[in-house]
């Protein structure tokens, strides 16, 4: 098992004629800690084009100083690092796999392999209050890099520099900052650089996010992101592939999520392969369909895969509060103890499917197709079209999509009908995700019918939904029944949720017209 900790810091540049000043006068602070130094040597690794890096990931093997081992920074949020550390152990030129474990996900099937080394001597101050508690750690670096070659592992290219840390302990933002504007002032400036492997291979990662698109119907250099120069509009490559690169980035974010147990990371990981299948659809005219219609496909599947996890622990914890708001005379026999049941083994099962799928070669080998199609994208010859009436022409063709749904569900009857406004759901899903890809160059155009399809996502979610609440009632009836219990409460159960579907579907119809004139004006 990995430990771990948020982290929470800043970093300052400094010259080396810089003095650390006297920070014992701070809010809160009564004195600071004798200087104690550590040397440190890290060994970097990552793949050989460098995907953790790329994903604000980075993993390390770290000797020296009071936090010796294998550590795995994941991307901050809201203001802080999660860093995950594993003992050294005897492993020294291969990563684990427990410590690679957690960023398998945008690892792929690639070998991580060392990519930078660097040398650290560490001087260390910590700001004490009146009880002797730590309230923050400030780290005077002096640094030596270096990056190794890809092929070799040699040092490729070699520097050096001096940086402070400052990193909360039992302090908090306030002192954070206080004792940033007084680094500032005695003439640190704050870290271009969010880490020290950043600043030692910036030179490949800049060649790996550089260099000129793609002739029409060619292939663009390795790591090249269709980014558009500061005064021109972006042509329709560049529009998609920041939106494709985007969107991988957020899948990379939920499989990090889903793996160290963080947030509502399946739930996300879910939203971001729909995402990525609608630009992948939405955009066949920009992008070959010989390597996005194979993408497509797999992110289904493990979309697909994962959509039990998620599904049963939304339906079990509502149905959970519909029994709690029921008269204590309507619900006969122990329901709420065999929802319970249902959760705790439904949420086992899933967790194990979960860390099956996320674990199979189909997946990390998927992982590898969207880092390739990231790095070496295959365009048609629209992509170096204007991105306006491209988006445009596909944010179109998603409204008649929408509207032909709309059509077909309203002359649909019985058990069709559910599925065909199933349809529209689905339909109003790719709509807004289409709108949103194309927002940076349509703006205000496409707000309204972003905010209205996904109103009706929403409407109609909650129809579907009872599609899985009601399938839990009549299994756990039979279950009731087979046991010697009353089922009755589960036949009620059902009729509330058959009734919430009725009311869904009926409030979807009441704002069908507002939502189609937004359609209609982006139809235009």
């Amino acid at each position: 098992m990995s430990s771990g900790h948020l982290e929470i810091e800043r970093k300052f540049d400094v010259g080396v004629d810089v003095a650390v000043p006297d920070l014992s006068d701070l809010p809160g602070v009564t004195s600071v800690s004798d200087p104690e130094a550590h040397d440190l040597a890290a060994t970097y690794y990552d793949t050989a084009d460098l995907r953790l890096l790329r994903a604000k990931v980075t993993l390390r093997r770290r000797t020296g100083g009071t936090d010796a081992g294998w550590h795995v920074k994941l991307p901050e949020a809201t203001g802080a690092r999660r860093e995950l550390h594993q003992p050294l152990g005897r492993a020294v030129k291969a990563v684990p796999a427990r410590v690679l474990e957690p960023v398998l996900g945008i690892v792929g099937t690639q070998a991580a392999v060392p990519v930078a080394t660097v040398q650290t001597h560490r001087v260390v101050r910590r700001l004490l209050d009146g009880n002797g508690r730590v309230l923050a750690e400030v780290a005077d670096d002096t640094v030596t890099g270096a990056a190794l070659a890809p092929c070799t592992g040699e040092p490729a290219t070699v520097s050096a520099w001096r940086e402070l840390e400052v990193e909360l302990v039992g302090g908090d933002e306030v002192l954070l900052d206080v004792v940033g504007r007084r680094l500032i002032d005695a003439g640190a400036k704050p870290s271009a650089s969010a880490s020290k492997v950043g600043q030692v291979v910036a030179g490949r990662l800049s060649a790996m996010d550089g260099g000129p698109p793609a002739r029409p119907g060619g292939r663009t250099r390795p790591g090249h992101r269709g980014r558009p120069g500061k005064h021109r509009r972006p042509t329709a490559g560049e529009l998609v592939l920041a939106a494709v690169a985007e969107r991988v980035g957020d899948l990379h974010a939920a499989d990090l999520a889903v793996r160290t147990g963080q947030g509502d990371g399946v739930h996300d990981f879910r939203v971001a392969c729909r995402r990525l299948r609608t630009v992948f659809a939405a955009f066949r005219s920009v992008l070959r369909r010989e390597q996005t219609d194979p993408l497509r496909t797999e992110l289904r599947w493990v979309a697909h895969e994962l959509s039990g996890a998620r599904d049963g622990e939304v339906a079990l914890e509502h149905l959970r509060l519909l029994v709690a708001d029921q008269p204590a005379e309507l619900v006969l026999g122990p329901v709420a103890a065999r929802l319970q049941q249902a959760k705790v083994r439904d949420s086992v099962l899933g967790d194990t499917r979960v860390a099956q799928v996320l674990s199979d070669r189909r997946y990390l080998r998927l992982v590898d197709g969207l880092a390739d199609l990231i790095a070496e994208p295959s365009l048609t010859a629209l992509a170096d079209a204007p991105a306006r009436p491209v988006a445009a022409r596909a944010v179109r063709s998603s409204t008649r999509r929408l509207r032909r749904t709309v059509r077909a569900a309203e002359q649909a009857v019985g058990p069709a009908r559910h599925a065909q406004v199933h349809e529209v759901r689905k339909a109003a899903k790719r709509a807004r995700y289409t709108a949103e890809v194309a927002a940076p160059v349509l703006g205000r155009r496409v707000r309204r019918l972003r905010r209205s399809a996904k109103k009706v996502q929403q409407i109609l979610g909650r129809m579907q939904d009872t599609v899985v609440t009601r399938e839990y009632c009549t299994r756990l009836g039979r279950e009731a029944v087979s046991a010697g219990e009353n089922p009755w409460t589960y036949g009620r159960l059902h009729a509330l949720e058959q009734g919430r579907a009725e009311q869904a579907e009926a409030v979807f119809w009441a704002r069908w017209p507002r939502v189609s004139a937004a359609v209609e004006a982006v139809a235009r």
